[in-house]
């Protein structure tokens, strides 16, 4: 039996950290060229853990090369996997003690993943991500910076790290300024915390995709709202596994959302921590969750659909390749 190559299907990459989804061997460079140990990108046992690790690669890029270096591999390994709209995440915090400002972050990025997806014939699209352990005057600073940026790439907003220290609703002003200012609210939730931290996403933040979300499974109303209201989740199977959201790749719950009508898409999260890049990812709901097909280009419908601000023309006509995919 002929099986389509994955490769081939047209997807959005709408769930990658961008720090997070650097190359081993460039960490390793960068690292030599600092003169600092190549920091562990393995070996945590919990979410705090796995964040320290994440915080030490970050801190490799420490000049405009290196993030214009980071940005175009990300891009360019997102598109060798068949993307056709890239879209990572940056908390410009992490770059701006070498690079003056949190703005100058923003203005490298947008400029080099333009020229990067532009140079493959892809889409890009930036998203801006505040982080919720931190003080909620920094995530509303964050979110007016970002809108000033609406219109030259920045096309999300989203809200990371552990849930369990910030739930949602405390960053509502800071959400309610990004949607004002155009951004798509993309926050996190439904990881570390269940079903209520998904419809505070949704209730407090306006949230139209959810990273993760995958717990909203616990509660079957929820499950039939984001059915209805057409939200989607941008789910990361295999960070889950590792990160302990879920027991084992035979036990996650996409499947399961998908057949009740849930949009998602399958994402990354930090291929540099976790392994797998997305063509890998979509591989694994093949072979670990079992996704045929046809739900396979549901998937990758869903994401092109989702694509923030995506360019109607390109998601158009990626649209049309996965029907030609399919029938293939």
């Amino acid at each position: 039996m002929t099986v389509r190559d994955l490769r081939l299907l047209p997807k959005a990459s709408l769930h990658t950290h961008l720090e997070g989804c650097m190359r081993p061997s460039t960490l390793a460079d960068l690292a030599a060229g600092y003169g600092i140990p190549v920091p562990e990108t393995r070996g945590y046992g919990n979410f705090g853990a796995f964040a320290g690790l994440y915080d030490a690669a970050a801190q490799c890029i420490r000049s405009e090369d290196d993030l214009r270096r980071l940005v175009r591999e990300v891009v360019e390994d997102a598109a060798a996997d068949g993307a056709v709209w890239v879209e990572p995440q940056i908390w410009p915090h992490y770059e701006s003690p070498q690079l003056a400002d949190p703005g100058r972050v923003l203005d490298v990025a947008l400029d080099e993943g333009r020229a990067t997806a532009e140079r493959l014939g892809v889409g890009f699209g930036l998203m801006v991500t505040a982080i919720r352990v931190l003080p909620v005057e920094d995530a509303e600073a964050l979110a007016e910076l970002a809108v000033t940026r609406a219109g030259q790439g920045v096309v999300s907003f989203g809200l990371a790290h552990d849930e369990v220290l910030g739930p949602p609703a405390p960053f509502a002003r800071a959400f309610a300024v990004a949607r004002a200012g155009g951004l798509v609210s993309a926050p996190h939730a439904g990881e570390l915390l269940g079903a209520d931290s998904v419809r505070s996403a949704l209730d407090d933040l306006g949230a139209q995709r959810i990273a993760h979300g995958v717990r909203a499974v616990e509660d079957p109303a929820l499950v039939e709202r984001l059915a209805a209201e057409r939200v989607c989740l941008d789910v990361c199977p295999t960070s889950n596994v590792l990160l302990g959201v879920v027991p084992s790749l035979a036990e996650h719950p996409l499947r399961q959302l998908l057949e009740a009508g849930v949009p998602c898409s399958v994402n990354t999260d930090d291929s540099l921590l976790f392994g797998p890049g997305l063509l890998e990812e979509y591989e694994t709901a093949r072979t670990a969750l079992g996704l045929d097909d046809a739900q396979l280009a549901t998937v990758a419908r869903s994401g092109l659909e989702a694509a923030s601000h995506a360019p109607a023309a390109l998601v158009s006509t990626a649209l049309e390749r996965v029907e030609s995919w399919l029938a293939s």
